[in-house]
């Protein structure tokens, strides 16, 4: 469904400015964005993927993955086609480097906000994830599906690259209750030559959804020399820990996929020196994923009691009452 999109202004030549994301894009008439799914039509901006999922799942809130944000729960996830990023390492390629540009029909089935807040209900999810692809690009649909399920006593999530602007995630954020950021590097040229993006804006909204309450989760794929040298990952966990030590980062193990297919699987000792190093630079909550029974349990920073047991998307044992560790009453932050 076209629809006209928010956040971008007219400026000369019938170009329209696109305000969604930092690449800011300046579009003549009849093109699209980087996204794939904004076009200038006649001077207007328009999106193309309003109203139309091509995933639609209910999945583990841990699948996200989020540990500190409802864990146990159920969330249904969407996604239409397009994303701002060109991951050659992406491991949701097929949908989110399809897009509505010239010539091609990436499709997606007609699915109203209206009908995912009812079928979320009906399912049981506490949650609505707008995930597999970027949730920035289809900020119409999700803006108008997240106003309902608030209403409707669900939470909504982002699993997102981070690349929004300040202006979309504060026209988004009363409705935004978590936000898992996908952190991919600490260097610049690794955004720009593996991404076609830079790192500050991402580093920027992650500060910013913080300031604004949002529950942040970071995750990132370590992947073998690309982004897994020491000084590297010693980097991120200072910067995360800079801006909220209780910020959960989820360091996830690399396959080769799409276009990157150079890079072995992320050896798991790696894993376990960069979870070593995140708790070293004082990250309170350090997680490895794609290694089930690795480095998956929430443990008390102060007492060291084992609160949640976890096993791939499974929870086994949730201690946490009332925020609390039941033994020497730390508070864990998230949402329990």
């Amino acid at each position: 469904m076209v629809k006209e999109a928010l956040l971008w202004s007219s400026i000369e030549d019938k170009k329209v400015l696109c305000s969604l994301c930092a690449h800011r894009c300046k579009i003549v008439p009849g093109k699209f964005g980087i996204c794939g799914v904004r076009k200038n039509r006649s001077g207007k901006l328009v999106t193309y993927v309003y109203g139309e999922v091509i995933a639609a799942h209910v999945d583990p809130i841990e699948k996200k993955p989020f540990y500190h944000f409802l864990p146990g729960s159920t969330s249904l996830s969407i996604a239409t086609v397009g994303c701002n990023f060109r991951c050659s390492f992406c491991q949701n390629w097929q949908i989110s480097q399809a897009s509505k540009g010239p010539g091609r029909d990436a499709g997606g089935e007609k699915f109203s906000p209206e009908d995912i807040v009812k079928t979320a209900k009906k399912n049981g999810c506490r949650s609505i994830s707008y995930t597999y692809t970027e949730p920035t690009i289809f900020f119409e649909y999700a803006l108008d599906t997240a106003k309902l399920a608030k209403a409707a006593g669900l939470y909504n999530n982002f699993v997102t690259n981070g690349y929004m602007t300040a202006e979309a995630l504060e026209a988004f954020h009363p409705n935004l209750d978590a936000a898992n950021v996908d952190l991919k590097a600490f260097k610049d040229e690794t955004y720009k030559k593996v991404c076609g993006a830079r790192l500050e804006p991402v580093l920027d909204s992650i500060k910013l959804m913080r300031k604004l309450k949002v529950w942040v989760e970071v995750t990132t794929l370590v992947v073998p020399g690309l982004n897994d040298g020491e000084d590297e990952l010693r980097d991120i966990a200072r910067f995360l820990a800079g801006v909220d030590p209780d910020i959960p980062w989820h360091l996830s193990r690399f396959h080769p996929d799409f276009k990157y297919t150079e890079a072995y699987p992320t050896p798991v000792e790696t894993l376990r020196k960069a979870a070593g190093i995140g708790k070293k630079e004082g990250l309170r909550f350090v997680y490895i994923g794609n290694v089930p029974g690795e480095g998956e349990d929430t443990v008390c920073p102060d007492c060291g009691k084992t609160l949640i047991r976890r096993h791939g998307f499974s929870i086994g044992e949730n201690e946490v009452r009332d925020s609390q560790c039941p033994s020497c009453r730390k508070s864990i932050p998230g949402l329990f």
